[in-house]
């Protein structure tokens, strides 16, 4: 091989592998803001249908304990007469079996997932990203304003 066979070869090499190190880098944080975005919510949208499940099931004693109350140690301002009151068999949502959630927002300190029933009546429900317990909506949108502690 003579002097002038190998002009350029290493600099065209290491073009392609720098192109290709920044195609790797550009996919590598495409795919993790992805992600993100996606995953970010997943606990709270996991216990939600849990929650919703439980309901499905007839199961209120594992439903109320999402709100984060119990038999033994109730909710002071929520008993379990008033949770059965909204979520039992001869409630508005007793047709839980055909709800759906219809949409879900992010807000800093949690998320609201909107609950669509047939009957076309929606019931909002608060997800606290500090403790996962569940509650009614305090407002329909996130307002920067009206952070939860």
């Amino acid at each position: 091989m003579s002097y002038l066979e190998g002009y350029g070869v290493r600099e065209a090499r290491r073009e392609k592998y720098t192109r290709i190190g920044f195609v790797a880098v550009l996919t590598a944080l495409i795919l993790s803001v992805v992600l993100y975005f996606v995953m970010r919510d997943r606990q709270e949208k996991q216990n939600v249908e849990a929650f919703l499940e439980s309901l499905r099931k007839s199961d209120y004693k594992s439903a109320y304990a999402y709100w984060g109350c119990t038999e033994t140690a109730p909710c002071r301002e929520y008993p379990m007469q008033r949770f059965l009151e909204d979520w039992g068999p001869s409630s508005p949502q007793a047709n839980i079996a055909a709800a759906t959630v219809s949409n879900t927002k992010h807000c800093d300190s949690g998320i609201i997932d909107f609950i669509q029933f047939p009957d076309k009546h929606e019931v909002q429900l608060w997800v606290s990203k500090k403790d996962k317990l569940i509650g009614f909506a305090p407002w329909p949108i996130c307002n920067p304003r009206m952070k939860v502690p």
